[in-house]
């Protein structure tokens, strides 16, 4: 699976003023083999040691972090010579080695012609501050697939176009169309997505062994909690998590779109009580919070009240399985009005992995803007539509409020790239093309 993160680790490779690469995300995205490609591509040899795997490397940090004779250590156990310029040296899991995460700080000092590079999932959570190597280290966070990685996957000849035109024919937007259904099912999983490729001549089959897939991610990431956490915060952190589906539905039910407190914990209904879980979910990777405002200037952070928020699922596929909804629901979008949070789920996953964070959100007394984007110093108010419908009170009332020199509205539309007075529609597979021009 081609990844738009492998010219960015290529730029890293060229680069002459380099330091230590970290790659950072969420477990099952794909970190460690787009790494290993690189490695294996551009490199004469490609060392790797995974902490997780194989404990006993984590021996060779306990003596020093002293680059050279842990180059020597590394040599003697594995057989082979390490050579700058040449050899990617890759360290997997390095949370779980905070000392070699230090190290890096010296690789960087001393041996700054070596590529070395790094992998880790909650690097946030498990690392105090004195083990990070701040202002040594390069930092590159990487998501799940985004819509286009996907197309790349699953037809890359219709990728290919999309990537010609903002405009496509009614028959390429329908083939389109079809496949943003496609990936509301799979999410950018890359396991969930070679699970279905692998049986996409039978689709009912492909979807239901995807769907098993997430199934196992999704147990896979609450062991997670447990591990990382400790029992009692991680059923904290289970319920938070198996809640959003509600709290996003909840619009449904002509009610607050904020998140909730209530309900979510026995007991607990208050934000100071939860912030710890949310903070941690958010640094593990599995949520994206939205800061809902009611104000709108620059700095939009400065507007901010910390407890007023919407949380999606980090990825659109694990927010189905977690809903309870069928493939063969979400296929056939006969979901109602709960259509409309998958579409919101996957424009934020859209704009996090273009680079369009932070994101916001605002509302009114009864108008909302799903998302609010600083672009150059440019607010950006962005609406989203599950359905064709594309009348917007709610960005009326944002525009008289607050001037907005510019703003998107995504639907199932085949809308074109043009403005209309200071509107530009787009259909909702191309959020990513927000705040390119």
């Amino acid at each position: 699976m081609k990844r738009q993160i492998e010219s960015k680790l290529q730029r890293w490779k060229e680069t002459d003023a380099r330091k230590p690469l970290i790659l950072n995300g969420a477990r099952q995205i794909g970190k460690t083999y787009s790494l290993i490609e690189i490695g294996k591509t551009n490199f004469r040899n490609l060392i790797y040691i995974n902490f997780e795997a194989q404990p006993d490397y984590k021996r060779i940090f306990d003596r020093d972090v002293e680059p050279l004779r842990i180059l020597q250590e590394i040599n003697m156990l594995l057989g082979t010579s390490i050579k700058a310029g040449q050899d990617l040296l890759f360290f997997d899991e390095i949370q779980e080695c905070p000392r070699a995460l230090t190290s890096l700080k010296y690789f960087c000092e001393t041996l700054p012609d070596l590529h070395v590079c790094a992998a880790g999932s909650l690097l946030g959570l498990e690392l105090n501050e004195a083990a990070f190597p701040v202002g040594k280290v390069e930092m590159l966070d990487m998501h799940p697939l985004s819509f286009h990685e996907f197309l790349l996957a699953a037809d890359d000849k219709l990728a290919a176009l999309t990537e010609q035109s903002a405009v496509v024919p009614e028959a390429i937007h329908k083939r389109l169309w079809d496949y943003l259904k496609k990936y509301f099912i799979l999410g950018g999983l890359p396991e969930v997505i070679a699970s279905y490729i692998q049986h996409a001549g039978d689709e009912a089959t492909a979807f239901e062994n995807a769907r098993q897939v997430q199934l196992q991610l999704i147990q896979g990431y609450i062991a997670d909690m447990a591990k990382h956490s400790g029992k009692q915060n991680a059923m904290h952190l289970e319920r938070i998590w198996k809640n959003i589906p509600v709290q996003l539905a909840r619009k449904v039910d002509l009610t607050t779109s904020k998140y909730s407190f209530k309900g979510v914990i026995p007991k607990i209904d208050r934000y100071s009580r939860l912030v710890g879980s949310l903070d941690w979910l958010e640094k593990a990777g599995l949520v994206i919070r939205v800061p809902i405002l009611d104000h709108i200037d620059l700095p939009l952070s400065a507007q901010v009240q910390e407890n007023t928020f919407k949380l999606y699922i980090f990825d659109v596929g694990l927010l189905g399985a977690l809903s309870g909804l069928s493939p063969q629901t979400l296929w056939a979008q006969d979901y109602g009005s709960y259509k409309g949070y998958f579409a919101e789920n996957f424009v934020a996953q859209e704009l996090i992995a273009h680079g369009r964070r932070p994101l916001f959100g605002w509302e009114g007394r009864t108008s909302e803007v799903e998302f609010v984007l600083d672009i150059a110093g440019k607010i950006i108010p962005v609406e989203v539509k599950a359905g064709h419908i594309t009348r917007s009170q709610s960005m009326n009332v944002y525009q008289s409020k607050f001037a907005p020199q510019k703003g998107f509205l995504l639907s199932a539309r085949n809308a074109p790239l043009i403005e209309s007075t200071w509107i530009t529609h787009l259909p909702l597979y191309q959020a990513s093309k927000i705040g390119l021009s």
